[in-house]
């Protein structure tokens, strides 16, 4: 059973849509914590999960490294399944496949 910090983290996280990402950042500015609590509610994730995990990569626009040593080739490989189109970097373009969360007056939510 997650913590209702980490529901409102999966809340938000399944609302980004197939082909977009957003940040560790922007998802705890949502909720009110740290990236890095973010990231551990990522790891978290029960199996059989419906969360799009890997739909939420760093503010420079990359996949974080992962302690299991494959989990972000195969985020990665999930993402440009999505259409997501990495640089020569092993960087995603934010302004391009960026999604921000709304805010709950209904406008854009700070980047």
């Amino acid at each position: 059973m997650s913590s209702p910090l980490y529901a409102r983290i999966y809340t938000l996280v399944r609302r980004v849509p197939p082909g977009r990402v957003t940040t560790y950042g922007r998802i705890a500015r949502q909720v009110g914590c740290t990236a890095r609590t973010v990231g551990f509610a990522m790891a978290a994730l029960p199996a059989g999960h419906d969360v799009p995990w890997q739909r939420v990569i760093n503010a420079r626009g990359e996949v974080s490294p992962r302690r299991n040593g494959g989990g972000d080739l195969i985020q990665r490989l999930l993402l440009e399944a999505e259409g997501v189109r990495f640089d020569a970097r092993r960087r995603v373009d934010l302004s391009r496949y960026g999604w921000e969360l709304e805010t709950a007056g209904g406008g854009p939510a700070n980047p």
